[in-house]
């Protein structure tokens, strides 16, 4: 793709209107002025359901009604590690009330650790972390999972409250081989993002080549981490064909075939009905 006009757009790679796009942050206000334009050009691309990711509380109850009035965007929600001083028995509380009350929150996430950006104190983060796990096993909710640069304390949490082959998606995954195996030997599954597409990802290009398509989605993270071509601009669901063309090609196989099967994998995750 040596010019702008040699890039394929993504209503031309003809996707079969089944993908699932698993983490998309509609909410946000990158999206405020075009929402009915960017959820066109994602249908035209192929993008048959949305994950919107809610953070806090209050996103969802500012935003729930307005994204609700579109057809195929889903929900999760849960407080992430950066606001986890906010993580408090209301806070707990509410959220179960939501989880009772809409059948289209299908995730308890995302939640975890970062201590990239370390902006909560990690003691803060971890005991937040411990607490929506706890909601999530006591409603028996899938998790979607934040983790940076804390692997072995999100593992060991993980492990210490029992979470082996219980429903957990490894949000963003940026890992090597060595982390996407500690992940799918629990049972649990990966979702990979628009940074697949960065030349020198050597590590995350080598890791997707041994996730199963049965353990594997595909997200955006928009409006960040937009994929090559349009690495630096606003990322958004239509291309998370970029995403999937990259994954095909990495491990030798069509990229329908990526498409429709983490598609699968998703549906199933979230417990979605055929598209």
């Amino acid at each position: 793709m040596s010019s702008k006009k040699n890039i394929p757009l993504p209503e031309t790679f003809a996707l079969p209107h089944v993908g699932v796009e698993t983490h998309a942050h509609l909410d946000f206000p990158d999206f405020a002025e075009d929402l009915d334009q960017v959820l066109e050009r994602a249908g035209n691309a192929g993008v048959a359901w949305i994950g919107n990711i809610f953070l806090s509380v209050e996103a969802y109850q500012a935003h729930q009604s307005r994204l609700s009035a579109r057809q195929n965007i889903f929900f999760t929600l849960g407080i992430h590690p950066h606001e986890a001083s906010t993580v408090n028995s209301g806070v707990l509380a509410d959220m179960n009330g939501l989880f009772v009350g809409d059948a289209n929150l299908r995730a308890l996430g995302e939640i975890g650790l970062d201590l990239y950006w370390n902006r909560s104190p990690a003691d803060v983060q971890i005991r937040a972390f411990r607490d929506q796990l706890a909601l999530a096993r006591e409603r028996d909710l899938p998790v979607v999972l934040h983790c940076r640069q804390a692997e072995q304390e999100t593992l060991a949490i993980l492990q210490d409250m029992d979470f082996t082959d219980r429903p957990l998606l490894w949000h963003c995954f940026g890992g090597g081989p060595d982390l996407a195996e500690e992940i799918l030997v629990r049972g649990w599954h990966i979702s990979i993002p628009g940074p697949v597409t960065f030349p020198k990802n050597t590590a995350l290009h080598e890791a997707v080549t041994r996730i199963p398509l049965s353990r594997m989605v595909l997200e955006t993270d928009c409006p960040f981490l937009t994929p090559v071509p349009f690495r630096g601009k606003r990322n958004e669901p239509a291309y998370l064909c970029y995403t999937a063309e990259a994954v095909a090609n990495l491990r030798g196989e069509p990229i329908r075939q990526v498409w429709e099967s983490c598609a699968n994998t998703a549906r199933e995750f979230f417990s979605l009905p055929p598209a």
